[in-house]
Formats: structure tokens, sequence, C-alpha cells
């Protein structure tokens, strides 16, 4: 019971900072502290709410069990985020990336293309992953490499969407300048049309750092060797194991926020001149 109240009132008090801090000006630090707080005090209730109430550690365990797991499971965790994260989603992602960036060009260049090929892609992009997943397993079998082609499929038609869509933004004054200055269509599509499309392009980009790790563990979930996200979760949640499953989200939520991060950086990196860059620390 006690350690239940002081959860309580911890959670008040980080609550009362948490409004302090938002009347302040904004500051590097400052701006910290509102998201530790608060995953402080989640952790910190649920920690007291499971031992208050007594709740059975298979259906939910506590933050500290689910600590010592990930202490004590190291070796396993960073096997399977090699297997699901850097073979699985990471080529995935730059092979789907790449192909929609490369398609996206001959979009532009051929609008019977472009005609022809949005459409479907609208089409294909609202196709299931459980659907797709089963199907690219059993070609490119139960290896990281059919888990690659499921993350490729999912991110290519954000991708391809975007950067249609940002390429088309540019406006007709600048475009007129440039072919004041008799500038050809790469030197235009360079030097502006691209440029104008990069904060459409790094929306889609952004999406789809979470969009790729999800596929990654789906795709486990059909076939896969003896590691991965995707098939420890699926393999330790019939045992009841449901800390090592809280272990394996824990790896693949801090390698989601770090490969959103990254992305992140390289976008304020490129687009910083863009307005809506202009101002953030």
């Amino acid at each position: 019971m006690t350690y239940f109240w002081a959860a309580m009132v911890f959670w008040i008090l980080a609550w009362m900072i948490n409004i302090w801090i938002a009347r302040q000006n904004e500051t590097k630090i400052l701006n910290l502290f509102p998201p530790i707080l608060f995953g402080v005090s989640v952790m910190f209730i649920w920690e007291a709410s499971v031992v208050h109430f007594e709740v059975s550690p298979v259906i939910l365990p506590p933050p500290s069990a689910i600590y010592y797991k990930f202490i004590s499971s190291i070796p396993i965790l960073w096997g399977d985020f090699v297997q699901t994260a850097l073979k699985g989603a990471l080529s995935g992602y730059f092979m789907g990336c790449g192909a929609a960036f490369v398609v996206s060009l001959i979009a532009d260049r051929f609008k019977f293309f472009e005609r022809g090929v949005l459409p479907i892609a609208n089409f294909l992009a609202a196709m299931p992953i459980i659907g797709i997943a089963p199907i690219l397993v059993m070609w490119y079998g139960y290896g990281w490499q059919s888990k690659a082609a499921v993350v490729a499929v999912m991110v290519f038609f954000p991708i391809l969407i975007n950067t249609v869509q940002g390429i088309k933004m540019s406006d007709k004054i600048h475009r007129d300048l440039m072919q004041t200055y008799n500038a050809n269509y790469l030197q235009t599509l360079l030097k502006l049309r691209l440029a104008t499309a990069m904060p459409f392009i790094f929306n889609g980009l952004k999406i789809c750092t979470t969009l790729s790790l999800i596929g990654a563990i789906v795709a486990e979930f059909f076939g896969s060797p003896i590691r991965g996200m995707g098939f420890r979760i699926s393999t330790e949640a019939p045992r009841f194991a449901l800390d090592m499953v809280w272990a394996e989200i824990t790896v693949a939520a801090i390698a989601g926020s770090l490969f959103y991060g990254g992305v992140v950086l390289l976008e304020k990196k490129i687009t910083f001149w863009h307005p809506s860059q202009r101002g953030r620390a």
C-alpha cells in the first residue's frame, strides 16, 4: 500500500514540475525534463500497480522483472536485433526507399507513366502486411532476405507518393526563372524541384522508419531462423515468458526511436533552409 501511494505522490509532483516547466522559456535542458519525468512516472506507477494489485507476471510483468531479463539476456537480444533490425529492416528500408525514389523520378519525367503508376501505387499501398508477408516468405525463404523484401514493399509506396508530390510543389515563378536562365530539365530538377521536395521526402522517410521495423518483426511470425525479434516474441509468448517479450519490445522501441532520430538529424542538416526548421534547436 505504501509503495502504491508513493507512486501516486511522485506522479503528482512530476505533474506539478511539468506545469512549472511549461511556463518557463524554452531551453534544451528544460525540454528534456517533461518526457523524462513522464516516462519515470509511468514506470513507477506501473511497478507499484502490479505489486499493489498482485497482478500475475503471466499477465503483466513489472518493469523491474523486464529490466532484469533485459540485462541477463543481452547476448540473445543483440543477436535478435542484428537479425531483425540491421539485416531485415535496415536493408529493406534502403532498398525500398531507393527504388521508390528512382521510380518517382521516372514518373516525373514521363507523365504517362505517372498517370499509370500512381493509381496502382495507391491501391497496392492499402494491401495489409498480413497478406503479403507469407507470400514473400515463401518466395525468398526463411532468412533475412524475405523480411527485407517485406520491408521494401512496405516503404516503397509512401516514399513514391511523397516524392512525386514534393517534386510538384516548386513555385511556377521559380520554374519560369530557371527557364529564363536556359536551364534544362536535369538542372531544374537538381537545383530547384528536388530541393523543394526534400521536406516531403523526409516526411516519407520518417514514416518508413517505424514501418520498416514493424514489417520485419511481423514477417518473422510467418517463418524465421532461430533468432530475430519476431521469432522470439512468437515463441516466448505461448510459453508465458512475457518478461522476455517485453524485453524484445523494449529493444524494438529503442531501435525505432534511434532510427527515427537519426533521420530527423539528417533532415535538419539538409533542409536547414526550410521554414519548418527555423528556430529549432
